[in-house]
């Protein structure tokens, strides 16, 4: 029989046909079980390596997002000031051309 998935695999890791796959390679006669678990294998761990790496894109376009609003914030903040200064330096000249 074929080993069990390893502990760390869970099924909600991988598509239903994935798992749907390992329950008819175990089915299969030894001498073809043998051949074809380790192509499983490695595409199981290619698959969890997938969704790490969507996973870590996600991520880093989350943050990417986040940083975004906050560069909006402070750029909206800089030119709230910006004005503020401009306005009172337009009233300190008009009270100096007086």
């Amino acid at each position: 029989m074929a080993k069990p998935l390893p502990a760390d695999w869970r099924k909600d890791q991988v598509p239903q046909e994935f798992v749907e796959l390992h329950g008819h390679l175990d089915q299969l006669p030894l001498h073809m079980r043998q051949k074809l678990m380790p192509l499983y294998e490695r595409l199981g761990h290619y698959t969890r390596l997938q969704n790490r790496l969507v996973r870590v894109a996600q991520d880093a376009v989350d943050q990417l997002q986040l940083d975004l609003k906050y560069l909006a914030f402070d750029l909206e903040a800089t030119r709230r000031e910006r004005d503020e200064l401009r306005q009172i330096l337009d009233e300190l000249e008009e009270h100096l051309d007086e």
